[in-house]
């Protein structure tokens, strides 16, 4: 690993491997929908569905991809499947940047309504 300006040490080819996968999968606005209704709580097929408004083979094939990549995970609950996010990090990341976002977008939002 070389060093980078300011002394930090670039990440290993593994790991910035590892988080362009997983930025990929936050690339699509449905799976990123999902992981963020996923990081407000746990939820179904059906109810994540419902929020995200998506149709429910299309969200059970995100959360397949999802699964797969470790980004969520599941436990049975009697005849339902539940889904969550178990890695405070992607939680972190996804909600910093979501809110981060909506901070920049409202004031332009404001400005519009005004003309």
């Amino acid at each position: 690993m070389a060093a980078a300006g300011g002394g930090f040490q670039d990440p290993s080819e593994d790991v910035l491997a590892q988080a362009a996968a997983a930025f990929g999968l936050l690339a699509s606005p449905a799976r990123l929908h999902i992981v963020w209704a996923l990081a407000q709580g746990e939820s179904d097929v059906t109810g994540l569905a419902e929020r995200v408004g998506g149709a429910l083979p299309a969200v059970s094939q995100h959360l397949t991809k999802l699964k797969l990549a470790g980004l969520v995970r599941s436990r049975r609950e009697g005849r339902r499947q539940v889904y969550y996010v178990d890695d405070p990090d992607v939680v972190e990341v996804v909600r910093l940047l979501v809110d981060r976002l909506t901070a920049r977008v409202a004031p332009a939002r404001r400005r519009l309504h005004g003309l």
